[in-house]
Order: structure tokens, then sequence, then C-alpha cells
């Protein structure tokens, strides 16, 4: 394998790293650099490099690659790899990338108090579930060609981290799915900033799971949705910059008191925020 692993890079451990990714057009046409990490975490959105113009093969996907050469992908929560890449250089070279995946633990958190409708709602409930899911979902396959994903992000809010990505929950007693993002308990009322700068790709103030929820969309696939928001400040197809306030916290759908509901996804594939701020720091 050709590829050149350097462990350190562009899983994003610092603003240099993803600076890194961003070399000036000229230098990016004579960079014939494969650079991605030996070993990334389940839950991990991870950055690579390959010369500009090549092809970037990934679980069945195709993946956009910058005019720099940057690629990105997202590590699911159940993903036990080695990962497999395939990189066609615009040369004609090919390369094969494998990442071994950090298995982590996922303790149990168990959630008492929420309206049991929302555990086992009734097959007319159930069908406007499915009916909103499907419009969050079609929201999050863009593939827009903007890099805003690139830059190291901010906390959308500050407080105590009540909810982490990836652990199993338990609602009412009731098992229920890993958790898919990280909950902030912070108090209601409370503004809501663009944790990186993207555009607005669903806004909908009363969705009965998730109440008011947002979705932002940080290019190639990779996007923030905030969820149970008593008030939404932007709409569909607006541009934000990164610590514009979109939003704010509230304790809207299944939820038992005020936070923000922070997650992120790679296309369908949910990625933990928390990872993603520590790649800037």
């Amino acid at each position: 394998m050709r590829a050149s692993m350097l462990g350190l890079a562009l899983l994003a451990v610092g603003g240099a790293g993803v600076a890194a990714l961003l070399p000036a057009p000229a230098q990016a046409q004579a960079d014939t650099r494969v650079v991605f990490p030996a070993s990334a975490s389940q839950g991990a959105m991870v950055i690579g490099k390959v010369p500009a113009g090549s092809v970037v093969q990934y679980a069945g996907r195709t993946l956009r690659v910058s005019g720099y050469g940057s690629v990105v992908f997202g590590i699911g929560r159940d993903e036990k790899g080695p990962l497999q890449l395939q990189v066609q250089r615009p040369d004609g070279g090919r390369d094969t990338v494998s990442i071994a995946v950090t298995v982590r633990d996922w303790p149990t958190e168990r959630v008492n108090g929420v309206p049991p409708k929302t555990v086992n709602p009734p097959p007319a409930i159930a069908e406007r579930i499915k009916r909103e899911q499907a419009q969050v979902t079609a929201a999050r396959a863009r593939d827009d060609d903007r890099a805003d994903f690139a830059k190291p992000f901010i906390w959308p809010v500050q407080g105590r981290i009540s909810g982490r990505f990836g652990n199993a929950r338990v609602y009412n007693g009731q098992p229920g799915a890993g958790h898919s993002g990280m909950d902030i308990a912070v108090p209601t009322g409370t503004p809501v900033k663009a944790p990186a700068a993207g555009v607005v790709t669903f806004a909908g103030p009363d969705l009965y799971l998730t109440g008011g929820t947002l979705l932002l969309d940080h290019g190639f696939g990779i996007s923030s949705n905030f969820l149970h928001l008593s008030r939404i400040d932007v709409k569909v197809g607006d541009r934000v910059e990164q610590g514009q306030v979109i939003a704010a916290v509230g304790a809207t759908g299944r939820a038992t008191g005020p936070h923000l509901h922070w997650g992120m996804n790679w296309f369908d594939t949910r990625i933990d925020p928390l990872l993603v701020l520590d790649r800037s720091k």
C-alpha cells in the first residue's frame, strides 16, 4: 500500500492539522500524498488528504473530493472495521487505505418520566413520526460542494453534558436505540449558536419526538441537527456563519427538561459531536 499513514493527521487533532488539508491551489496540484489516520474511533468524523482529482470510494459511496484534495466520512457507532478505502489518483495509480477502528464502551442511560405516547406511540402518531423522520432523512442526503466542516467547530451552547452520544438508552424502563447525539443541559431560551458555518436544510417547529428541529448542512454530507428547540431563528436556505444565533433551547418533543440535543451525521451515519469538538483543540 503506497498510502502515507500519518497517525495524528486529519482525524483533526488540531486546527493546524485541518489547515494542512487546505494548501494554496498551486501547491495542491503538485501534492501527491494520500494521508489518512491509521486508526479512528467509532463515531469519529475522519478527514483525509488525496491528490486533487482523485476518485475515492468507501462503503459503496464515491466520496466528494475538494479542489485541495480533502475528503471526509463518518464512522458509525457500531462499526468494527478495519475500514477500506480505494483511491484512484489522477495519474492512474491506485492505493488501498486500511483504517483500524477503536471500539468504545456504551454505558446505559436511564431516562424516566418521558410521555408514554413518545415511547409506545399509537398507530396514528407512529405514522406521523415516520413521515417527519423521512423529511429529516431527506435533508441529510445533500452532498454540497462546501467544506465548512473542515474548520474547527465550537460549542453551540455552554453547559453540562447530560447525555452522551452512543450510550444505550432506556426510556421509562423500555430499552431504546443508542443515543444519537450529545445533550447539553441549559435553561430554556438559551441562544443556540452555529458550531460551524453552513446552510439550513430543515426547520420544523413541532416534530412529535424531537420538537423544534433544525438541520445545518456543513458540506460533503456532514450536518448538524439541533432538537427540542423553543424557537428557530433561521429558515431553510439561509446561509449562516459560525457563532451566529440560530435558535433557542427548549424542552419540546420527547424531553424531560430543557436541554439542547446536538447531533451530527455523515449522510445517514451518526457521528459524535464531542469527537468533532476534540479535533478542534
